[in-house]
């Protein structure tokens, strides 16, 4: 073997230095950064955004139909925008077109399930019976869409021992939810009533004095008669 050989051959061999960044490119991918923080944020406020929206439209909708509907339809586009910008705009793995189905739908009952548990929750006291019924329902419908959303998981795993557990918390709720709701309506000034008039004072309760009887005067005091005056004697010069 040469010496040339043998400097080859105790010669080290170095991986190929990557080029410098310029000052170009540093800009770029800083403000690739500064967007995606952008957008990451706007994704997670989405998700609380739109489930609060949800959440408040579901208890309220007894009282306002028509209103609440739309509250409920505007925090559903919140929260499935912000789905879209979180599982597909800024992965790295963009799901396909079947499974990004799955995902708006089983996101667009998770919007609902998290809404009826939080919703329930908050206004258990102004509508015990039906926080009564929205907090377990709330319960069994996120999770199962939480299931189905997630890909790690198979959605066979509703059914599993994990699945039984929840659906028996839900149940346990309702029963005593139940219980809670009765004793509160029960209770003396339970529950509470959303835009009702304030119950009059004590002392307002007081009849008003009828504005005909206090414009009418006092019939003024007749005084005693005065007695006749005898009339002059008449003299005209003659005798009677």
């Amino acid at each position: 073997m040469t010496s040339a050989q043998r400097l080859d051959a105790h010669t080290p061999q170095t991986a190929p230095q990557a080029p410098a960044m310029g000052r170009a490119a540093r800009r770029k991918a800083h403000s690739s950064r500064k967007r995606s923080l952008a957008a990451r944020y706007l994704g997670y406020v989405g998700y609380f955004v739109g489930a609060g929206l949800i959440s408040g439209a579901v208890v309220h909708h007894p009282l306002d139909p028509d209103r609440y509907t739309r509250i409920a339809g505007y925090g559903a586009l919140v929260f499935l925008a912000a789905t879209v910008l979180n599982e597909f705009l800024l992965t790295r793995e963009r799901p396909g077109p079947a499974r990004m189905l799955v995902v708006i739908g089983s996101s667009l009952l998770l919007s609902f399930g998290i809404g009826m548990l939080s919703g329930g929750l908050q206004h258990f006291d102004d509508f015990p019976d039906r926080g009564a019924v929205l907090v377990p329902a709330g319960i069994v419908v996120s999770f199962i869409a939480y299931v189905i959303k997630d890909a790690d998981t198979p959605w066979q795993r509703v059914f599993s021992l994990l699945g039984l557990t929840v659906l028996a918390v839900a149940a346990l709720a309702f029963f005593g939810l139940r219980e809670v709701a009765a004793s509160i309506q029960t209770a003396p000034g339970g529950g509470h009533s959303h835009g009702a008039a304030e119950e009059p004072a004590a002392d307002d309760q007081a009849p008003a004095t009828s504005p005909s009887i206090a414009a009418t005067p006092a019939p003024a005091t007749s005084a005693p008669p005065r007695p006749a005056t005898p009339a002059p004697a008449h003299n005209d010069g003659h005798s009677h």
